[in-house]
């Protein structure tokens, strides 16, 4: 059975890129020496500074390893070079015309679903998302259903290409 790929953008396979160098190059030397120093210290079976550093490494190794599984299956997906669509990392802006945030103005950074973070600034939405999907392929004018479980409607007002 064919893997599913990992869809990125190019700013996402960086900060994966990022993440991965800090891990080898800071993070694993540090939990290294935390589990020497600890050892050194004798008896192992009551070493709660040894089961914590351990149990580090274990953590750091284990997302080494799921980042290096994303770097096998990762596409590094290009903005639409006309620009004239809303896609993978597009900054949009859109009115909310109705439910909840009604008459709100609201941006957001269109992202794939690793890279996902409504706590970022903007918030940086999943293109498999529901709000993700709405976007997806439009223009600025164009006024949207938002097919969740309280559907409502939004308008883009405008939105950048992502670089």
């Amino acid at each position: 059975m064919a893997e599913e790929k990992l869809i990125l953008t190019q700013e996402g396979y960086d900060q994966l890129v990022a993440e991965y160098r800090h891990l080898n190059d800071v993070e694993v030397p540090e939990v290294r020496q935390a589990v020497a120093d600890a050892r050194a210290q004798g008896d192992l079976s009551e070493n709660s500074e040894y089961d914590a550093a351990r149990d580090r490494q274990a953590k750091v190794e284990a997302r080494i390893n799921e980042i290096e599984h994303m770097f096998d299956i990762a596409v590094i997906v290009k903005p639409d070079a006309k620009g004239n669509k809303i896609g993978l990392g597009s900054v949009v802006t859109y009115l909310e015309l109705t439910g909840e945030g009604e008459g709100e103005e609201v941006t957001v950074k269109l992202v794939s679903t690793v890279e996902a973070d409504p706590l970022a600034e903007p918030p940086l939405v999943s293109n498999e998302s529901l709000l993700g999907k709405a976007l997806s392929g439009h223009v600025p004018g164009d006024r949207i259903i938002v097919d969740s479980a309280d559907p409502y409607e939004i308008q883009v007002i405008k939105f950048e290409r992502g670089k």
